[in-house]
């Protein structure tokens, strides 16, 4: 990738900034790819961990049966993918659930921020910057999590993270230092913990249809409001997009960049940033939203657009939650005496079982109390009948709607 010229379009100037905001995790990407490298050589013919897919359909039937026995849904035969780097960014692109008409373009960006393609990206936001906007924003968050996500689940299919599951264990074990051979065990151990638990957690989101698409709908229609909010903020004069600056106190943008000046107040006004910030993590649980009227002035379709936004949010808010919750109880509890799994967690993930037995997240909390209180049938129940974000933060008041 070539570093930015003096004489760029203002589109070029997204794509640099967009690949500068990821060259944390480009970087990181590169460290791994050398120490892998570096591993490989250290340990050439002596030290070989087995392959993940071999690993994988060993041990898949065998965590199917423990899901089945600990939740009491069967776990259909999904298929499992081991995709490459560019292959998982992919798919991540597609787990933006991108209203149908964006699709395409979301896929041809996230496929561009993978192959680093300036040019690419750049005559991308030029053709369609409403939705650049929009999905852009997504790419940090998504892509940046790479290195520490393992797995994902996505339309009938369960996908490892090849690049990093195949990685970790030689640089672990080659980060330990000679001798190997004696210490290559643990970090095995651990390797086949990893794919336990990913394959665990992928499993219990492939038998959570219901909030499965609860949660993939609502996103989509945050988009589908976020794409209205983007054409709005583009579509502004001259004169609203400068009183907006001048009332939100947003520093200058030059005028030869009004795509940039009109991007900059939709990056701040986007209901993800503008309404939480104002209103605080609470907004999750709220029924109507209020806009300063000064603002309502130079956008009067914003509080329609900020009221609507509050359903599909609260309701992806409350699946995914959910559906964290359920993973993990789950893990928790059939790991609990896995000698792999502890290993995972103390040459992985630089844990033990005691600290992750104790790990706190609000999803996970739930399911805890509805477990203790219905047991197996858990799992059934918040699929059919999903918890509200008011009901996430008090399990006794979804217990009592039964």
């Amino acid at each position: 990738m070539s570093g930015p010229s003096l004489l760029m379009t203002e589109f070029e100037e997204f794509a640099y900034a967009l690949l500068d905001q990821l060259s944390v995790e480009i970087n990181e990407e590169k460290e791994i790819i050398s120490s892998k490298e570096k591993a490989d050589q250290a340990f050439a013919s002596k030290i070989k961990f087995e392959e993940i897919e071999s690993i994988c359909n060993r041990i898949y039937s065998d965590m199917s049966k423990k899901i089945t026995e600990f939740t009491g849904i069967p776990v259909t035969n999904t298929k499992i993918e081991f995709p490459e780097l560019v292959g998982f960014k992919q798919l991540k692109g597609r787990k933006v659930y991108p209203t149908k008409e964006s699709a395409a373009f979301v896929d041809e960006l996230f496929t561009a921020i993978a192959h680093e393609d300036v040019q690419k990206i750049a005559s991308l936001a030029e053709s369609q910057t409403f939705r650049y906007l929009v999905y852009s924003t997504y790419a940090k968050g998504y892509i940046s999590q790479i290195s520490t996500t393992y797995g994902d689940y996505y339309e009938s299919a369960v996908y490892l993270n090849k690049f990093i599951l195949s990685s970790y264990p030689q640089i672990i074990l080659y980060k330990q230092g000679e001798p190997y051979e004696p210490k290559f065990e643990q970090v095995n151990s651990g390797y086949i913990g990893a794919l336990k638990m990913t394959i665990l957690e992928e499993q219990i989101h492939s038998i959570q249809s219901n909030l499965y698409n609860m949660n993939k709908n609502a996103v989509t229609e945050v988009n589908a409001i976020n794409e209205e909010l983007a054409k709005i903020i583009l579509g502004l004069d001259d004169n609203a997009t400068k009183n907006l600056y001048n009332y939100l106190q947003l520093p200058e943008v030059p005028d030869e960049y009004p795509v940039a000046k009109r991007a900059n107040l939709f990056f701040i006004l986007n209901p993800d940033n503008f309404i939480v910030q104002v209103l605080g993590p609470d907004v999750m649980t709220f029924t109507k939203v209020t806009v300063d009227p000064k603002i309502l002035e130079m956008i009067p379709q914003l509080l329609d657009i900020y009221q609507r936004w509050l359903k599909p949010i609260q309701a992806h808010h409350a699946a995914f939650t959910t559906m964290e919750g359920m993973a993990e109880f789950a893990v928790k509890n059939i790991l609990k005496d896995d000698k792999d799994f502890g290993n995972y967690l103390v040459t992985f993930a630089n844990s033990d079982i005691s600290s992750y037995q104790v790990r706190k997240s609000m999803g996970t909390d739930f399911t805890e109390h509805v477990f203790a209180k219905i047991g197996k049938d858990t799992y059934k129940t918040l699929i059919a009948n999903p918890p509200t974000t008011r009901e996430l933060k008090s399990p006794e008041s979804y217990l009592n709607r039964k």
